[in-house]
C-alpha cells in the first residue's frame, strides 16, 4: 500500500518555497518495481523519478525502537532495487529491512532539488533522526555537508517544510522540530553544519593527526581553546565521527585507515550524550567501548600499547592531582603517554574544582609549546548566546572584569532581573510549559549544602532556600519506574521532573538552556563598585578548600568561584534571568536594568 502525504495545511510562513512531494511506500521489491503506477500525476513523477530525491527507510517493528537508513539518489527506483537485491548478500542491515513486514520508505522530492541540496537534506535528516528518542540505530553513517551552491540559501526553509510534512505522517518518528533542537543529542550531533571557523579547524586537526601518525610521532598534543559557547563540543563530535569514517575498512585514507580513536570526557551528564551518539551510529558498543571517562581509560591502557588518537572534551575537567581510583598526578600527561595524538578542548575559565587547577606557569608552558608547533587552535566566534554584541559584552564584562554596566536593549535576547526568586521561578516554568520555547531551568551558585547520596536529617531534600522560597537541588526528586527508564539516557536538564529542581555547575556545564534562571547566591557580593567572591559563604568545598601548588598551600576560591559564575551565566541561548541574594548586588542589577 502506498500513501501520498497531504501537503502542509493552514498558515505557512514559508510560502515562497513550494511544498515538497513525499510518498510513503511499503518497503518491498514489488512496490518499487511498480513505482510508476503508484504515483498520482506527471508532476509528482517528474520530481520523484527524474530529479534527485532523498529517502528514509524505516522499520519500527518493535514499539519505540526504530532502525533507519537515510540516503539520496539520482534514481530512486534503481537505488532501492540495489538495496533489495545486491546489497542483501553483504549487508546485515539491508537483510533485516528486506525481511521485515513493517519496513517502509519515505521518498522525498522537490522542484529545488539538485545533488548538493539533496546531500545537505540527507545530512540534516541524519542529524535530526539520530537525535530522536525512538530511533535506536542509524545504519548509514556518512557526513555530506556541502558548502555554498545554487539554492543553498533555501535549504533550511525547504527542510522545515519536509520535516513538518513528515511529522504529519508519523509524530513518533518525526517529533516537532523544537523538541529535537532542544535535545542534548541534537546539540552535540556530529551532523551539524560547521561554521567556516569550525570547518577549517577540523581540517587543520586532521592534517596534524595524519602528520603525527605518518611520522610515527607519539605524545602529540593539539589544544583547542575558546569561550563557553564557541562550538567546541560540536567540533569534537564531528571530528570523532570523521576519524571513525576515515579509519573504516572502506576508507581510501591510507594513513588513518585502521587507526584507533577514543573520546573521553570527565563529566557524567556529557558522557551519557556521547555514549548514545556513538551507539546509535555504530561507533561504540559494550564489546568495543570507544567513549568513556579518563580514569577508566588510563587504568585499562598501558604506555607500551599506545592508541592512535584520543579526543578529550571539557579537558579543563581533567584532574591535576590524584583522586579516588585515579592514582596518578595529572590525567592529561597520563593520556599523552598512552596515545600518539591527544586532541584536548580546554577553557581555563571553566575549571571549577581545586583538583582540576593548573599552576599558571605550567599551563602557560603547555599553551606556548602547542603554539610553537602550530598545534593550538582558538575558536573566536560566540555561537550559544543568541543576543547582540552588546548583550554578550555585558555578560563577559560582569564575569571578566567583575563590573556591572547598564543592561543593553536587545530584541533577540531576554535579559531580566527579578525582585524575587519566586517570580523568576514562575517565569521559567511558563517558558518550560511551551514546547516551542524549549528547555528552561533554574540554576544557582553552589551556596546551599548538598551531599551526594546522603539525605538531610531534618528535611526531605538538600535545597536552595531563600526566605519562604525553597526548591531541591538537582537529581533528588523521586521518579516512577517508567520515568526512571525514560530518564536513564537523558541529561539532567532534559528530564521532565527537573523543572522542580535547581541545577548546579556540575549538572549543567557543557549544556544549553533556552532560558536560564540563575540564583546568584551569597558567595557573590557587590562591594565598592566591584563583584567580589566570599569563600566563607560557598558550600562548594572543591572550590574553597586549599590546594598544594609547588609545596605551598593556597586558596583558589577567587578564580574557581568566578569560573562557577561564568558557567552559569553562559547557559541561556535566548534568555538569562537573574536574582541575587546579596542586597547590594541585587540593587546594582536592578539599577542596571533600569538604565542607572
Amino acid at each position: 500500500m502506498i500513501k501520498l502525504i497531504n501537503p502542509w495545511k493552514g498558515s505557512d510562513f514559508l510560502a515562497n518555497i513550494s511544498s515538497p512531494i513525499i510518498y510513503d511506500f511499503e518497503y518491498t521489491k514489488d512496490e518499487i518495481l511498480n513505482l510508476e503506477t503508484k504515483i498520482l500525476n506527471e508532476t509528482h513523477e517528474k520530481y520523484l523519478l527524474r530529479y534527485p530525491t532523498v529517502y528514509i527507510v524505516n522499520d519500527g517493528e518493535q514499539k519505540n525502537n526504530y532502525s533507519i537508513y537515510i540516503g539520496e539518489t539520482t534514481n530512486i527506483k534503481r537505488r532501492t532495487l540495489e538495496h533489495l537485491s545486491n546489497e542483501l548478500q553483504t549487508r546485515e542491515d539491508w537483510q533485516k529491512f528486506a525481511s521485515s513486514k513493517s519496513a517502509r520508505m519515505f521518498v522525498i522530492g522537490h522542484d529545488h532539488f539538485n545533488k548538493s541540496l539533496t546531500l545537505d537534506i540527507e545530512n540534516k535528516l541524519m542529524q535530526y533522526l539520530s537525535s530522536v528518542d525512538t530511533v535506536q540505530y542509524v545504519h548509514n553513517r556518512r557526513t555530506n555537508q556541502q558548502q555554498e551552491y545554487f539554492s543553498s540559501d533555501k535549504m533550511e526553509e525547504i527542510f522545515s517544510k519536509i520535516w513538518r510534512k513528515l511529522h504529519q505522517s508519523n509524530k513518533e518518528l518525526f517529533p516537532l522540530e523544537r523538541v529535537i533542537q532542544d535535545s542534548a543529542l541534537f546539540k552535540a550531533s556530529p551532523f551539524h553544519k560547521l561554521s567556516k571557523e569550525q570547518f577549517e579547524a577540523k581540517d587543520q586537526i586532521i592534517l596534524k593527526i595524519e602528520e603525527a601518525l605518518n611520522r610515527n610521532k607519539t605524545g602529540q598534543l593539539i589544544l583547542v581553546g575558546g569561550e563557553a559557547g564557541s562550538g567546541k563540543t560540536v567540533l569534537m563530535s564531528s571530528l570523532f565521527y570523521d576519524l571513525f569514517q576515515l579509519a573504516g575498512e572502506n576508507s581510501d585514507n591510507l594513513i588513518l585507515k585502521g587507526s584507533s580513536q577514543y573520546l573521553l570526557v570527565n563529566h557524567e551528564q556529557q558522557l551519557k550524550v556521547y555514549q548514545q551518539i556513538a551507539e546509535k551510529l555504530g561507533m561504540s558498543s559494550k564489546q568495543s567501548d570507544k567513549v568513556g571517562k579518563p580514569t577508566s581509560f588510563i587504568n585499562n591502557h598501558s604506555e607500551e600499547e599506545k592508541v592512535d588518537v584520543i579526543i578529550v572534551d571539557e579537558a579543563h575537567l581533567l584532574w591535576t592531582q590524584g583522586k579516588q581510583s585515579y592514582r596518578g598526578q595529572n590525567q592529561l600527561k597520563d593520556l599523552l603517554v598512552r596515545a600518539k595524538v591527544v586532541v584536548a578542548v580546554f577553557d581555563n575559565n571553566q575549571v571549577l574544582s581545586r583538583e582540576q587547577y593548573w599552576a599558571e606557569d605550567e599551563l602557560g608552558y603547555i599553551v606556548n609549546q602547542t603554539n610553537l608547533y602550530g598545534n593550538y587552535i582558538h575558536l573566536e566566534n560566540q555561537m550559544r548566546i543568541n543576543g547582540n554584541e552588546q548583550t554578550v559584552d555585558w555578560i563577559r564584562h560582569l564575569v571578566d572584569h567583575q563590573e556591572i554596566k547598564k543592561i543593553p536593549q536587545d530584541e533577540k535576547y531576554d535579559l531580566r532581573v527579578f525582585d524575587s526568586p519566586e517570580k523568576m521561578f514562575q517565569a521559567i516554568k511558563e517558558k518550560a510549559k511551551n514546547q516551542h520555547a524549549g528547555i528552561s531551568r533554574m540554576l544557582a551558585t553552589f551556596d546551599w549544602e548538598y551531599i551526594d547520596k546522603k539525605t538531610p536529617s531534618d528535611r526531605d531534600y538538600w535545597d536552595v532556600s531563600i526566605g519562604d522560597f525553597s526548591l531541591p537541588w538537582n537529581l533528588q526528586l523521586p521518579q516512577t519506574k517508567e520515568l526512571k527508564r525514560k530518564n536513564k539516557k537523558l541529561a539532567w536538564a532534559e528530564q521532565e521532573q527537573t523543572i522542580g529542581e535547581v541545577g548546579s555547575t556540575f549538572t549543567i556545564q557543557g549544556f544549553d538552556l533556552n532560558y536560564a534562571g540563575v540564583i546568584i547566591g551569597p558567595s557573590v557580593k557587590y562591594r565598592d563598585g566591584k563583584i567580589v567572591f566570599d569563600r566563607a559563604a560557598s558550600k562548594n568545598k572543591k572550590a574553597t578548600q586549599q590546594r598544594t601548588i609547588k609545596d605551598e598551600k593556597v586558596y583558589l576560591s577567587d578564580t574557581l568561584l568566578k569560573n562557577e559564575l561564568n558557567v552559569l551565566l553562559t547557559r541561556g541561548v535566548n534568555g538569562l534571568y537573574l536574582y541575587a541574594v546579596d542586597e547590594a548586588l541585587q540593587e546594582k542589577l536592578i539599577d542596571a536594568k533600569n538604565g542607572v
